[in-house]
């Protein structure tokens, strides 16, 4: 599953002392934040991190918070939503300032819930989950402006800042954004009765060009449902990919790219290091305990539950 279902599923245990999360430090402090006071969390390897998690650090938004204090009242106009691949303590910045986070799933929720309370939405860190969403939503692209965090007011003028309702920051998944149009083409002419399918973290101009756009459960969801003897061709991480072409032999399951790119923190993860953790606990032994500060524990929760309010 999606790493908030994941978390979702660890409180819903709550007999169950220990989680010990398969994905990446992200997730597993999201499973923290919502598990209940009698559960450790534990993350095989530690080095399973997020590239585009890491686009966005909390000195880098609280500079941009800033900033944008300098050319707006930002407390009462800009309303801060973070994708829920972040750290907790990103997630707890948008709580304490009376945001929230949001899934690739409820991205439109959140931002309209948003607008219907502040005039502009400071969405981070993925650029490409909330450009799309916003042009499913018809949203004109002049009120748009992308933040370049290392650039002075994000690369704006004062005037653009004031005009736009939805701030993008400049960050992308490695592994969606390398899935291009021609790929889509290639296999339109290869197999001209093909589905694409496709994660709303790839580029707009893979995103219109696709079949279907969704998130992982989604994604997972429509491929097990479809008929047998239909050809799909999925963008998103690969490993997911190979997983549904094993499960599900009465369809062609293709990766879209003939470039094989691997999520390299993600596939950190891996039967030695779950087993090296379990035969440690088995001895009594928690390696690898994931614990998020009980202030930024407060704050992402009250993140979290805004969103999923929305649901």
């Amino acid at each position: 599953g999606d790493s908030l279902i994941l978390a979702q599923v660890a409180e819903q245990r709550s007999d169950r002392p220990y989680v010990v999360f398969c994905g990446v430090h992200f997730m597993a402090e999201t499973a923290d934040v919502l598990s209940r006071s009698n559960q450790t969390v534990i993350l095989p390897d530690m080095a399973a991190g997020c590239s585009m998690a890491d686009m966005a650090a909390i000195e880098q938004v609280e500079q941009c918070w800033d900033a944008l204090g300098r050319v707006v009242p930002v407390e009462e106009t800009v309303m801060p939503a973070v994708y829920v691949n972040s750290a907790a303590i990103l997630k707890a910045f948008c709580g304490e300032h009376g945001g929230l986070t949001c899934t690739s799933s409820n991205a439109r929720k959140v931002i309209e819930w948003s607008w219907a309370r502040r005039e502009k939405i400071l969405f981070f860190p993925d650029e490409h989950l909330g450009r799309n969403t916003a042009n499913k939503m018809g949203i004109p692209r002049e009120q748009m402006i992308v933040w370049d965090p290392y650039m002075p007011r994000g690369g704006n003028s004062v005037e653009a800042i004031q005009r736009a309702k939805l701030i993008l920051w400049k960050g992308h998944c490695s592994v969606h954004q390398m899935f291009q149009p021609s790929h889509i083409d290639y296999f339109r002419k290869q197999h001209p009765d093909v589905k694409v399918i496709v994660h709303p973290e790839c580029h707009e101009d893979v995103v219109n060009k696709a079949d279907l756009v969704g998130s992982t459960e989604y994604i997972i969801r429509t491929i097990t449902a479809a008929p047998a003897g239909t050809t799909w061709a999925v963008g998103t991480e690969l490993n997911l990919v190979n997983r549904l072409k094993h499960e599900q032999t009465d369809k062609k399951v293709f990766f879209l790219s003939s470039t094989v790119c691997q999520c390299a923190t993600m596939y950190r993860i891996d039967a030695p290091h779950l087993c090296w953790a379990l035969e440690n606990l088995v001895d009594g032994h928690v390696v690898n305990h994931i614990t998020v500060p009980a202030d930024e524990k407060q704050w992402a929760k009250v993140a979290l539950d805004r969103m999923m309010a929305l649901s």
